[in-house]
């Protein structure tokens, strides 16, 4: 009996990744719309800490997930959705902001490299079965988050406190409000969105 909701459930991950993989354009701006708005929502998880003015979301969990689900392009579009779309208005960013000024201000880095998180998480986890157990998962998730959300992040940071607050920043200010605080609770993220997307993905070729 156990044998054989091992094989459903594996049998059950291809045909999902296969029929994803399949989708025309319509299902899968339908797909990325759908991780959009999770984005959208996890971001209202919001935590402020008084020397900094990033707060703690649940943001990137959602990024994580939506390039190991989507796929590189479209993982990507899913962040570009929710980037632009929160742009023009809709008050889906951290604490129910929106705005293209919402960009422009301490976070926005963080939410461009959002984009670029789910690209290259994406890109391994189509294209590479190997990427797909969870230490090659979890090392890709970390490099995405730390190297590629928290470095147009901080520059972001950096930048805007000069202009905003007059004062530039050293880079051990800019760990201290940009990247030290939020290195644990991102890395549990991390690890979960690693064994979910080592638990969902097949094992196998599905393109």
């Amino acid at each position: 009996m156990e044998i054989v909701i091992i094989e459903n459930y594996l049998k059950a991950r291809y045909l999902f990744f296969k029929w994803r993989y399949n989708l025309n354009v319509v299902q899968k701006v339908t797909l990325a719309l759908s991780m959009a708005c999770l984005t959208g929502l996890v971001a209202q998880i919001k935590i402020t800490l008084p020397w900094t003015p990033i707060p703690i979301t649940g943001q990137t969990f959602a990024v994580m997930l939506s390039g190991v689900l989507l796929g590189m392009c479209w993982g990507g579009i899913s962040q570009a959705l929710y980037v632009t779309i929160g742009a023009v208005g809709v008050p889906w960013f951290s604490g129910g902001n929106s705005g293209y000024m919402f960009l422009l201000g301490p976070a926005g880095g963080y939410i461009i490299g959002f984009v670029f998180a789910a690209l290259f998480i994406g890109y391994f986890a189509d294209k590479y079965i190997r990427a797909r157990k969870f230490i090659p998962m979890l090392a890709i998730m970390l490099f995405a988050n730390f190297v590629l959300i928290y470095i147009p992040g901080m520059i972001q940071l950096g930048l805007w406190s000069n202009m905003i607050a007059g004062v530039t920043p050293t880079l051990w200010q800019l760990l201290l409000m940009g990247m030290i605080p939020f290195i644990i609770g991102d890395v549990t993220k991390i690890v979960i969105a690693a064994t979910i997307a080592t638990s969902i993905t097949p094992k196998e070729n599905f393109s």
